[in-house]
């Protein structure tokens, strides 16, 4: 009897909490949400605070160990130190050629694949353009490296002009940082040509209009919010990178290499270093945010 009653109180209780959470859809929505949410307070934006206070500390000069004691050298000698502004000038400008580069390679790419490709192989050219994410960063890197290295394959294909490589350096990480996230550009602009009505074509058409007056007045329009949309991934990712630059950059310093040298013999200037690209993307995500990019994330 025992055995019987217990398996059907279990089910009332089973019937009275699922009864309770569709009477009150804000109570299911909140047992839904609390579980992300905890985890972006606490693990995200929890460890972004971390990482701004530590800013304020100081180093011990003698003992490299961590004193924290409220200070803002760190950000007096980030302003001041032409090294630093110089290295933080260079990240944010290699990140914006990043990103110029991947939405002018990406547009007629994915132009191509939405409005010109037959339909039934659309699919399989997206996959394709898909298919270098599915490699190992450092591969892809390291066969850019060959690729770019003396006598490479960048040396025999330009040989025959009487030209060479770019060899290591700025112009090599900006051409590796390229193909590493261009195609986190051609997908949303691939969609959004996709997406395109044909009528809006077709009646630009019939006033007149001709390629490059559609191009300006209908494409590019409805087109630009997937591009900034994309630009937020490649400008981010080029941004914060600095395993690239060590590999291709020669003797190239980015801001992440700075980051990264000083986490062993200064942690707080490492702390207020790392404070940049933070404040950049937010103030980057601000400037775009009428575009109505973000609501093509």
């Amino acid at each position: 009897m025992t055995t019987d009653a217990t398996p059907a109180a279990g089910r009332g209780t089973v019937r009275r909490l699922a009864g309770t959470l569709h009477r009150r859809p804000r109570l299911r929505l909140t047992l839904l949400l609390t579980a992300p949410l905890l985890w972006l307070a606490v693990l995200y934006l929890g460890s972004l605070t971390v990482l701004f206070v530590s800013a304020f500390w100081t180093t011990n000069s003698f003992t490299s160990q961590v004193v924290k004691v409220w200070s803002t050298d760190n950000f007096h000698a980030l302003f001041t130190t032409p090294v630093f502004r110089q290295v933080v000038l260079r990240s944010v400008g290699v990140a914006l050629a990043v990103t110029v580069l991947c939405a002018v390679i990406a547009f007629p790419v994915a132009f191509y694949t939405a409005r010109v490709a037959r339909p039934r192989w659309r699919p399989l050219l997206v996959v394709a353009i898909l298919t270098p994410l599915w490699a190992s960063y450092l591969v892809k890197v390291y066969a850019w490296r060959l690729i770019l290295a003396e006598g490479g394959l960048a040396d025999w294909m330009l040989r025959p002009f009487g030209l060479s490589g770019p060899g290591f350096g700025l112009p090599a990480t900006v051409l590796t940082l390229t193909y590493l996230w261009l195609p986190y550009m051609i997908l949303p602009v691939h969609t959004a040509l996709e997406q395109l009505p044909d009528n809006l074509l077709d009646a630009s058409a019939d006033l007149g209009a001709r390629a490059g007056r559609t191009f300006r007045s209908v494409v590019l329009p409805m087109v630009l919010p997937s591009v900034a949309a994309g630009s937020v991934f490649t400008f981010s990712l080029s941004l914060g990178d600095y395993i690239t630059v060590q590999i291709v950059g020669g003797k190239t310093q980015l801001i992440g290499n700075l980051v990264y040298s000083n986490i062993e013999l200064n942690l707080p200037m490492a702390a207020a270093l790392g404070t940049v690209p933070v404040v950049v993307i937010v103030l980057y995500l601000l400037a775009i945010r009428r575009t109505g990019a973000l609501n093509n994330l």
